[in-house]
């Protein structure tokens, strides 16, 4: 049951900070930063959250 838990509040934690930074994200792109080193390490950051949700609907966990 633990390990069920975990991988629950590894999801949790993922998507509250995908969402977190996509917020982020759209603050910097108001203000015309898209070519900043933060804005792009979001911008990855945002492929590799994408790529694990993908994997987690993969597998019917979402």
């Amino acid at each position: 049951m633990e390990r069920i838990e975990a991988f629950e509040k590894m999801l949790v934690d993922l998507q509250e900070q995908a969402e977190a930074e996509n917020q982020k994200m759209a603050e910097l792109k108001a203000a015309g930063k898209e070519k900043t080193a933060t804005y792009r390490q979001y911008f990855g950051n945002r492929l590799f959250y994408k790529k694990m949700l993908d994997l987690y609907r993969k597998y019917g966990l979402i």
